[in-house]
């Protein structure tokens, strides 16, 4: 029997979480109280994980809060750890949280859908940076996770599955171009790819530590110009790339609209590992066709 052969198309299919890691249990039972003062949502945090599936949240010192019914946790170091959960209608939204317990700092990620009245599936992303309160411990460091430049430049091939990569392009401190390859399992985004002006997306890069970097990218662009036509309205991704390892964690959060069915979430975690690849120069500098 050959392994290889049985078992690949099977492993094909699970295209971008393929080489998702196990979920992460480390934080069953545990509490959480982050001060976030720094970003657009900004208040006290409070994260309280009952069991390996449901965490009770409160956000902005309460002015929400609520329980989900799963989250999904995965470590991208041996002390950083990506949490991630949804809200259901209404008010669809995602939260993702950076904690890194190295330095006690924490970020955090709001994504909402249907804040923009002309776009309805748009997601637009929400920040906020802060630390990790400790009972009777003062926390006096002024440092925060931040945005940066740092991966201006850079450009990667990352390899979701042993079928599926992209090449990613981080040619400005805002954005970010992708490569699709030409592997059949592909094909539809290739051509979807074509029919843009462009594969630009707006991202955020935000530090985390040397060598560790959490990118946030969402499909703004491919959600205005191509619709119902993709079938994955304005998705938004965020990973945290590990340099020192080059691998990464992360999740992807959207809608996903098929004609004559009713749209179903999409929420699901991602693993890639990085492989250095030559990057034509024109990636780094051809204009951003969505800018003036």
């Amino acid at each position: 029997m050959n392994l290889a052969e049985k078992y690949g198309p099977l492993a094909a299919r699970l295209s971008i979480t393929q080489y998702c890691p196990p979920r992460c249990f480390e934080l069953v039972g545990k509490q959480f109280d982050f001060v976030m003062d720094t970003g657009e949502c900004t208040g006290d945090v409070h994260l309280e994980f009952e069991d390996e599936n449901k965490v009770n949240w409160s956000i902005m010192s309460g002015k929400f809060s609520g329980t989900s019914e799963h989250y999904e946790c995965r470590k991208s170091d041996d002390f950083t750890y990506l949490v991630t959960y949804c809200m259901p209608d209404p008010d669809r939204q995602n939260h993702t949280f950076v904690i890194d317990t190295e330095q006690g700092l924490v970020t955090f990620l709001r994504c909402m859908v249907g804040e923009n009245p002309y776009w309805p599936y748009l997601i637009d992303s929400h920040w906020a940076f802060g630390y990790i309160k400790e009972e009777d411990k003062e926390h006096t460091d002024i440092r925060r996770h931040c945005f940066t430049d740092d991966v201006a430049g850079t450009g990667i091939r990352w390899r979701y599955g042993h079928e599926l990569s992209t090449v990613h392009v981080y040619y400005s401190s805002h954005a970010y171009r992708i490569k699709y390859n030409a592997e059949a399992n592909v094909a539809n985004l290739n051509s979807g790819m074509r029919a843009l002006p462009g594969p630009d997306e707006d991202a955020y890069y935000v530090k985390i530590k040397e060598g560790m970097y959490l990118v946030s990218i969402t499909e703004q662009n491919m959600e205005k110009y191509l619709g119902a036509a993709m079938g994955f309205r304005s998705d938004t991704l965020c990973f945290l790339d590990n340099w020192n390892r080059m691998y990464s964690v992360g999740r992807g959060y959207g809608t996903a609209t098929r004609e004559g069915h009713p749209d179903s979430e999409i929420f699901c975690m991602i693993g890639k590992y990085g492989v250095p690849e030559e990057i034509e120069e024109h990636f780094f500098t051809d204009p951003n066709p969505y800018t003036v």
